[in-house]
């Protein structure tokens, strides 16, 4: 069973047995796996702090033909999202996390995915706006999956922020002049686009609206 390492992006992770996790990551160069990282939920495991949605890390994991789970050897922080992170950008993270696992293939190496990925970790570690960055990567994830509409019927505010996004990076986003008004017209778009496509609504997306909510 041969041993691969790996750059990865952590997506998300669930229960598995009494003290194991399953854990699906983005490779950049071998795309999404699924794998079981052994005593995860120890307090002790060798995984603590590395498991987070959309941490960067170098994992190693051993893969057999044929079988869909990888077995992770260990998991090393190259960056953490979690660092001076507040509720609202800690909820983006996971919004950004849980839209790269829906659209991303299974074992089908998408680099230009990773690097979007990467690319918006480098936006929060610098302070950008969490809520222009969301409407940043909508826009150029949906490039990328070759589904964003030609003809947008939006205000010309809006429309003026979507091509300023193709020149732009994402730590960019907060400076594209997008007022709420138009953030909010944009993630309505945005939406419609992305549950028409995924046929349903991501949970991360309700968690938003609720942290929205509470009292600044």
């Amino acid at each position: 069973m041969p041993l691969y390492t790996a750059d990865a992006l952590v997506l998300r992770t669930y229960k598995l047995a009494e003290a194991d996790r399953i854990v699906v990551f983005l490779t950049r160069d071998r795309g999404k796996k699924r794998g079981v990282a052994p005593h995860a939920r120890r307090p002790r495991s060798r995984f603590n702090g590395a498991l987070e949605p959309l941490t960067e890390i170098r994992v190693a994991y051993f893969e057999k033909e044929r079988r869909e789970l990888v077995n992770l050897n260990y998991a090393e922080i190259v960056r953490s999202p979690l660092k001076d992170a507040n509720p609202e950008s800690l909820a983006y993270t996971h919004y950004f996390a849980e839209l790269i696992d829906a659209w991303a293939a299974d074992a089908d190496a998408d680099e230009r995915l990773f690097r979007l990925g990467c690319a918006v970790l480098d936006a929060l570690a610098v302070g950008t706006s969490p809520d222009a960055l969301a409407r940043y990567f909508e826009c150029w994830l949906l490039r990328l999956q070759g589904v964003y509409p030609d003809d947008l019927s939006l205000s010309s505010d809006a429309l003026a922020f979507i091509d300023a996004t193709r020149s732009a990076t994402p730590a960019d986003a907060g400076r594209l002049g997008a007022s709420v008004g138009v953030l909010r017209e944009l993630e309505r778009k945005h939406q419609s686009i992305i549950t028409s496509h995924l046929e349903k609504e991501l949970k991360s997306v309700r968690v938003m609206h609720e942290i929205r909510r509470l009292p600044q």
